[in-house]
């Protein structure tokens, strides 16, 4: 199974045997005229113009001939209303994700660029979607519907969710770890440079801190987070639309405050430990909103870039939410330990295993003939 992320610049590649075994990871990133392709023993830099030659470059240098692969499944952020299950790509399915383009216009566009070039290059090769939006299909009209007018709400504004594919895959891993003591209250923390929470019910997402976009929530690192809508209008009548939005998406969150959105650098200066305060702040304050959902918390589980990396970044976190009577052994977390503590209420770090959720979700369809 061949598995690509296809982002505005990027790609990301991993292939996975019939047993949904990783056996090659790579990506090619900075599309253009500089591109890097790393994968295997590869690592150059090429003259890739666009998705199609990206991932030409990408199954030259397979380990394996693309009639081995067997299929495609690729990540789509956004599948609108519609678009919820893993599915075959069919015209009618390529249709509604370029539907949803007004819903992710920095992310469908990528993603049918990847559907297309494999499409162009590789003909035979059956391709399956797995939606980031689909994880939160289960929260309820309460947690998506905003008060708005009717004819607006039919439009399509209502709060999706994002990230749904890296909780999904860290409820099957929790799932495994912990059989013996089931955690039915978690709290997922999905924290990058696109960072979210989700409230997590028996399995089944019930809340997340994202909405119609993944503008909504935490402070990122390029983007705002919440922002009185005001504030966006204001933003818009001074730069107009799309210097709006380049301001939101691109010129936000911890670049804004600190300099960079790197969380090492910020460490360096008194801008940037602010910048960090910010993150930890509002990510306590959304806790407490996602916790609510749930009514109460039995764990924790971290995950992402800084998730899974940044233990003082975790340390913070975790001593906010405290007043829920959440514990941690200090010395597990500096140590990026799996289990972080044994008490009342757990805490873990769970590897971000998105390919190779998508992997074994496009299997059971590919398998079955769907």
């Amino acid at each position: 199974m061949l598995v690509l992320n296809a982002g505005s610049s990027s790609v990301k590649v991993a292939t996975f045997d019939g047993n949904d075994r990783p056996l090659q990871s790579g990506a090619v990133t900075e599309i253009g005229p500089n591109a890097r392709l790393r994968l295997g023993a590869v690592d150059r830099v090429m003259d890739l113009p666009d998705h199609k030659s990206a991932i030409a470059a990408i199954l030259a240098v397979l380990d394996r001939p693309v009639s081995d692969l067997g299929a495609c499944a690729h990540r789509i952020v956004h599948g609108g209303t519609d678009l919820r299950d893993t599915c075959r790509i069919t015209p009618d399915i390529l249709a509604k994700i370029s539907d949803a383009i007004p819903l992710a216009p920095l992310h469908n566009p990528a993603n049918l660029a990847g559907i297309m070039a494999v499409q162009a290059l590789a003909p035979d090769l059956p391709q399956y979607a797995c939606f980031d939006t689909g994880f939160h299909a289960t929260n309820p009209d309460l947690a998506t519907t905003y008060a708005l007018p009717l004819a607006e709400r039919g439009r399509g504004l209502r709060r999706y969710g994002f990230h749904g594919i890296s909780y999904a895959g860290m409820v099957a891993k929790l799932q495994e770890i912990t059989a013996d003591r089931p955690i039915n209250r978690l709290l997922g923390l999905h924290l990058g440079n696109g960072a979210s929470l989700c409230a997590i019910l028996d399995g089944c997402s019930v809340a997340n801190t994202m909405g119609y976009s993944p503008l909504d929530g935490l402070t990122m690192g390029t983007r705002a987070g919440s922002l009185d809508p005001a504030v966006v209008l204001a933003l818009a009548r001074r730069h107009g639309i799309d210097g709006a939005e380049a301001i939101l998406n691109r010129q936000s969150g911890l670049l804004a405050l600190g300099g960079s959105n790197d969380m090492r650098a910020l460490l360096q200066t008194p801008d940037g430990k602010f910048a960090r305060d910010h993150f930890a702040y509002w990510a306590i304050r959304h806790a407490g909103s996602m916790v609510a959902a749930m009514g109460g918390l039995d764990g924790v589980a971290f995950t992402g870039g800084i998730g899974e990396n940044d233990a003082e970044m975790r340390a913070q976190i975790m001593t906010g939410l405290a007043f829920l009577g959440l514990e941690f052994d200090p010395a597990a977390n500096v140590q990026n330990a799996r289990t972080l503590n044994t008490a009342k209420i757990r805490a873990f770090i769970i590897p971000a295993e998105e390919e190779r959720t998508i992997a074994k979700s496009a299997r059971k369809l590919f398998q079955n003939g769907g």
